[in-house]
């Protein structure tokens, strides 16, 4: 049986990133590290190769 977890770690980000981030946030009444996942998750997915580019 395969149980999956989310993971936690840690980033440091520049002042104004970080500025941006929790003013969005704050903007869409969400915490800043759920947006920052969010965001995360969003860019990797637009990384990966699509069906039609194989």
């Amino acid at each position: 049986m395969s149980e999956t977890m989310s993971k936690r770690f840690q980033v440091t980000l520049p002042d104004a990133v970080y500025a941006e981030l929790e003013a969005k946030a704050k903007n869409e009444g969400r915490p800043v590290a759920n947006l920052a996942a969010f965001l995360i998750e969003a860019s990797i997915k637009k990384l990966e190769p699509k069906e039609s580019d194989n």
